[in-house]
């Protein structure tokens, strides 16, 4: 750990507003932050950042199944994954983990023993740039989700779990067109193979999702878990997930139901790669419709690592009401708020000393220039 850091001349994103000048580092903490400094580090006016605070990314799950059939060894695919959050920013970072076996991985207990192995051995033998936590992805029409859940809930890294269903006529897939588009194209079925397909997923929701969400919710509470709901679509999806506790609404699907979650008081979740892209790439709402409506608490990287803190900067640029210090807070802050972190996320006195230093050029594409966790550089 960096005993003593000294950085001037940045821009420095505070919570709620900007300011240029110094912070110094103790301790692996921020000791104070001052309006001019005569020593240190010089930033030559580039942004000061806090890490970045990721909710929800599947990364680590594609470096590990890089193609169909192919499994990579998990720590080298952890290490590949760790390095490319970590160069985008992000210094806390939820690993989501898959629970609950289905066509396309019959056997998904033995990759999350994989995983979590990997993840926890890795963090116990300070292997990792980013601070590395799990998020249980509960696919509830699984008939091993709940089993899944209960081996591997306890781990002393897991703090977050989502409940999901992603059957035809669900969230989602709450049109089955959107479904047929989706499968056939992944899967290559004919339009007979698909009927059968989709029979057999319905019946396994009927069968498996209500009572797996009741066991893994009350389970969730029980232990202290953050819960989030995947994929609301309706107003009945809010008030269940109101009821049942949830307190983070991961990609509503509809205005409807984002507004619901705002007046629930859940924190919502939407994906950075639909902010840069301006688009859902599975056809659902904006986000960035989304935070010019006041309904975007969090933005999570999911499928693409560097889309935070680009998607930070551009809704920053592309939303009128919607400052930097609110945009960064958005991938920072709140984040760390909904998953009850409360010692890292904004650079202020007594908290983490986890920051980037970020370089705008002219073209809006940010580049991180280095990173600190604890107060030691990690990029």
């Amino acid at each position: 750990m960096t005993e003593n850091l000294s950085i001037k001349n940045a821009k420095l994103i505070l919570a709620d507003s900007e300011m240029t000048g110094a912070l110094n580092v103790k301790d692996g903490m921020i000791a104070d932050m001052a309006n001019s400094g005569e020593s240190g580090l010089d930033f030559d006016g580039d942004y000061l950042v806090p890490g970045l605070v990721e909710l929800h990314t599947d990364h680590l799950e594609s470096h590990y199944r890089p193609r169909p059939g192919v499994f990579w060894d998990p720590m080298a695919a952890l290490h590949a994954h760790d390095a490319q959050v970590t160069s985008s920013g992000i210094t806390t970072v939820f690993d989501a983990v898959r629970i609950g076996s289905d066509t396309d991985m019959k056997n998904m207990g033995e990759h999350v023993d994989v995983l979590v192995g990997a993840i926890t051995k890795a963090k116990a033998e300070k292997r990792l740039r980013s601070d590395h936590l799990i998020h249980l992805r509960c696919e509830l029409s699984s008939h091993d989700a709940l089993e899944q859940f209960e081996q591997y809930c306890q781990n002393e890294l897991v703090k977050l779990a989502s409940l999901m269903d992603h059957t035809p006529g669900q969230r989602q897939f709450m049109q089955l067109e959107q479904y047929y588009l989706y499968y056939q194209g992944k899967t290559g079925m004919n339009d007979a193979e698909m009927e059968k397909f989709i029979a057999a997923r319905i019946a396994e929701h009927e069968q498996y999702s209500a009572p797996n969400r009741q066991a893994i919710v009350k389970r969730g509470h029980e232990i202290g878990l953050t819960l989030a709901s995947h994929d609301d679509a309706t107003i009945d999806h809010v008030a269940e997930a109101q009821a049942d506790g949830v307190g983070i609404a991961e990609f509503p699907t509809t205005i409807e139901a984002a507004k619901a979650s705002r007046d629930a008081n859940i924190a919502i979740l939407m994906g950075a790669p639909n902010v840069v892209r301006g688009k859902s790439h599975s056809g659902n709402i904006s986000a960035t419709s989304l935070a010019s409506e006041g309904l975007l608490d969090v933005l999570s990287s999911d499928y693409v690592p560097f889309s935070l803190m680009q998607g930070a900067f551009k809704l920053a640029k592309n939303v009128e009401q919607i400052s930097l210090p609110d945009a960064i807070a958005k991938v920072s802050l709140n984040p760390a708020r909904a998953a009850g972190l409360d010692d890292r996320g904004e650079l202020a006195v007594g908290k983490k000393a986890d920051f980037a230093r970020v370089h705008l050029p002219e073209d809006g594409v940010p580049i991180v220039r280095a990173v600190w966790r604890d107060g030691e550089r990690v990029i």
